[in-house]
């Protein structure tokens, strides 16, 4: 059996992962030398870096002033639980699902929460479900980027002003990659270790006035964690948003979070976050458009996430291997790709069909995509002489 001949060139940087993703451009280790280690989260520094982030959120990505911004515990999963369980329940619910965490979403609200009046509106990976199927007199919850799928909501023109009902939007592979309409989203999460490359188990939540007014006008029939909570007494915990967090943060997070959004402001802030995200999808889009074992999972061009990029293999061979087969040949791709040092954790997430998926926020440089193309061919041609040869 002869392999195919190496590229010559690798990617400098070689973290594609999905999450946590990969570094700022230039991040050491010493753009934590300010970390405040061993320091109160409570003390008056430790609540001036917590505020920070808060403050240069908001400054980055334009929200609204009259939006709260809250750091909460337990990445973006602990901040959409959060929403879930603080917000529903106050009238019926529809919720979009078309991939991993959506479908997740819909067990909690229907078999945790019980809630009776759900109506859930699903989709195969690599579509959207119908959005016109949507009642907006209703609260609604999806995935503004559906990160196990490539798939994304291209845009807010769906979403009435006029909403009676909440919107609930994870978000957590979109914020900082994508314009979000802010008037249209009144709960919004992410995590940090998603488009920035910040560090794990931190979230964020974002509450417009409406969802404010809420919290301070509805209580769930149900017991809250104190993780969950946002009111006391009938009041909004206004500290939440001020930086005095639920539980205790990482400091050593909260300086790689600074460091990220500091970056992110010195190179031109959201405007140049997106044009960094939108040439490397355009780099993958090329790469595809001349290569025949490859396809994008999103079959809608404008659906199709510039993030998060899931790619499924057409080569006739492949397709014509049963499913155990296929998941196998794939993730032998992956593999070589890694014992390489060409490519770290590109396979599909665990749940999604057999494929690809390749981090391409603003953090990934077009040239190490560039980079990798060649690497991707040959894995291929290297998994195929294996099983053939």
């Amino acid at each position: 059996m002869t392999l195919p001949a190496k590229p010559d060139t690798r990617p400098a940087n070689p973290n594609f992962s999905s999450g946590p993703c990969s570094k700022r451009p230039g991040w050491t280790i010493e753009a934590l030398a300010f970390s405040l280690t061993g320091r109160s989260h409570r003390s008056k520094p430790g609540k001036e870096k917590l505020k920070a982030v808060i403050d240069k959120t908001r400054d980055v990505l334009g929200i609204p002033e009259d939006y709260r911004i809250g750091i909460v515990p337990a990445s973006d999963t602990g901040a959409v639980e959060m929403a879930l369980w603080s917000f529903l329940g106050a009238r019926g619910v529809d919720i979009l699902a078309w991939e991993s965490f959506g479908k997740g979403w819909v067990t909690d609200v229907s078999k945790q929460l019980k809630l009776d009046d759900v109506r859930t509106f699903t989709a195969d990976y690599g579509e959207l479900p119908d959005l016109g199927q949507v009642d907006f007199s209703r609260d609604v919850v999806f995935t503004w980027n559906g990160t196990t799928s490539g798939v994304r909501i291209p845009n807010g023109d769906w979403i009435p002003a006029d909403r009676e009902g909440l919107t609930i939007a994870d978000s957590t592979s979109a914020v900082f990659a994508m314009d979000m309409p802010w008037d249209k989203l009144d709960v919004v999460t992410w995590s940090w270790q998603k488009v920035m490359g910040g560090e794990a188990a931190h979230g964020m939540v974002v509450l417009s006035p409406r969802a404010v007014e809420r919290l301070l006008t509805y209580t769930p029939a149900w017991p809250l964690p104190k993780i969950f909570r946002m009111t006391k007494g009938n009041k909004l915990i206004e500290g939440i948003f001020r930086g005095e967090t639920i539980n205790t943060p990482s400091m050593i997070a909260v300086e790689d979070a600074l460091d990220g959004l500091n970056w992110a402001a010195s190179i031109g802030g959201l405007p140049k976050l997106i044009e960094r995200t939108t040439a490397n999808l355009a780099a993958i889009e090329a790469w595809v458009a001349e290569t025949d074992w490859v396809d994008f999972l999103a079959a809608d061009k404008a659906q199709r996430s510039p993030t998060s990029v899931c790619l499924k293999v057409v080569d006739p061979w492949f397709a014509g291997l049963d499913a155990e087969a296929q998941a196998k040949a794939a993730k032998r791709i992956v593999a070589l790709l890694d014992a390489e040092d060409a490519a770290y954790d590109l396979g599909a997430y665990r749940d999604a069909p057999p494929g690809l998926r390749i981090w391409a926020g603003a953090t990934i440089e077009t040239a190490d995509l560039e980079a990798l193309f060649p690497w991707l061919d040959w894995a291929c041609r290297a998994m195929k002489a294996e099983h053939q040869g």
